[in-house]
């Protein structure tokens, strides 16, 4: 019965809400530890008859685990996703997870590179090498648009609309959008394309892949790693940096300079404004002039 319902809730995830692997599988492995949790009980509940009691003494269980509380969160919420689902179904009457807490997360705020030192970040590629342009049009193009490791190692030429000044990123869940490229990507993706990637022979199924290693294949996830951590001790950069640090740098940039946070929601990809906001934390004085300057009760004659 349960292996029927986890069944019918992995297709739902992958078909009707399009997530991606990743998340799948971890909606999945959640559900799976409170069936083992479940199983050790006298009697099994069938998912009709499990009630909120169970789920808080399960979590219980974990938090004894001393797992960390991202984890323990991250759980509640595939436990929400998959008796949602159920109740969708009518499966269940009501929804034994409703009124689950998870533990409360304190936020961490991402590091950042100034713009002076993104400058120092890119003259710390070494253009001597073979992949010397690849490498500076690869950092070029992840702080130009904020993209995530995984959506510029998948980066596809047919998704490069530059004499518009677009690309087109397909991001987590198979979700796409459009992002502006600047003129200095442009210019890096455009060199990269004529003087290296064109001499390049693509293995079978990689053809449509910009960014290739030497030997036709795509890049890995932690090739970016490397490229970034090589350029930033080049550069003489102390920083922890790291590939997503080029995307908050992005994202942080864009609000100390006045962007709007819907647009920067749009162009990062976030599903919710409220991953948006953290960007917003490096900037309370900009915080303060929109609201002395736009506030019609701010300021008190």
């Amino acid at each position: 019965m349960w292996a029927s319902y986890i069944k019918e809730f992995e297709t739902y995830l992958r078909l009707e809400r399009s997530l991606s692997a990743n998340t799948i599988d971890a909606y999945i492995h959640d559900i799976t530890l409170l069936l083992s949790f479940l199983t050790q009980l006298p009697e099994t509940p069938s998912p009709e008859a499990i009630g909120l009691k169970q789920l808080q003494e399960f979590l219980q269980s974990i938090h004894g685990k001393d797992m960390a509380a991202a984890s323990q969160a991250r759980i509640v919420s595939g436990l929400k996703a998959f008796f949602r689902y159920l109740a969708m179904e009518k499966v269940i009457d009501t929804d034994p997870s409703e009124l689950l807490e998870a533990p409360k997360i304190k936020r961490s705020l991402p590091d950042v590179l100034s713009v002076s030192e993104i400058d120092l970040l890119f003259s710390g590629i070494d253009h001597s090498t073979p992949e010397g342009q690849r490498n500076r049009s690869i950092l070029e193009t992840m702080y130009s648009c904020g993209l995530r490791v995984s959506e510029v190692v998948n980066l596809e030429m047919n998704n490069l609309y530059l004499d518009v000044g677009f690309i087109r990123v397909i991001g987590k869940g198979n979700k796409e959008r459009l992002v502006p490229v600047g003129d200095e990507a442009t210019k890096h993706i455009q060199l990269y394309k004529d003087h290296e990637r064109s001499h390049l022979t693509a293995q079978k199924g990689h053809e449509n892949i910009l960014y290739l290693n030497r030997r036709g294949a795509r890049l890995s996830r932690v090739m970016i790693f490397y490229i970034i951590r090589n350029a930033a001790e080049r550069a003489g950069i102390k920083k922890n940096i790291h590939p997503h640090t080029l995307r908050h740098s992005f994202a942080t940039h864009l609000v100390e300079g006045g962007a709007d946070l819907r647009a920067v929601q749009e162009m990062m990809g976030h599903e919710s404004i409220t991953t948006t906001e953290i960007y917003t934390h490096l900037d309370r004085t900009y915080l303060r002039q929109t609201l002395e300057r736009y506030h019609p009760r701010f300021h008190q004659p």
